[in-house]
């Protein structure tokens, strides 16, 4: 059953627009560069990210969110615990948040 990872991040006050928008770009190219162990192709679905455009006020000062989809389980806990271009992203972006909220969810269950 799908499984949906949202990912929302709180940039550096300071940190450069240009810094801010290549990791945005980094993020999303993860579609591309997460490959399966087995199978040598990508197996996560990238379905967008952006910066925060509502008018609620209720963000938190999080301010761009990022969705993606994996197919299983067993997918998602590969991203999280060993891909190795997960794990490089991750560790480039630790001086650039001030905090990072991660909400996963599988469609229908409650």
């Amino acid at each position: 059953m799908a499984i949906y990872h949202i990912v929302m991040f709180k940039f550096k006050a300071l940190l450069p627009l240009e810094e801010v928008k290549a990791a945005c770009d980094e993020m999303l190219a993860l579609g591309d560069k997460c490959v399966h162990p087995t199978t040598k192709a990508p197996y996560i679905k990238t379905l967008g990210g952006g910066k925060d455009n509502s008018p609620e006020g209720l963000q938190s000062g999080l301010s761009h969110c990022f969705v993606f989809k994996f197919e299983s389980e067993e997918d998602r806990k590969y991203y999280i615990e060993t891909d190795p271009a997960h794990r490089e992203f991750v560790a480039g972006m630790k001086d650039k948040v001030d905090m990072v909220q991660v909400v996963d969810f599988t469609p229908g269950e409650f």
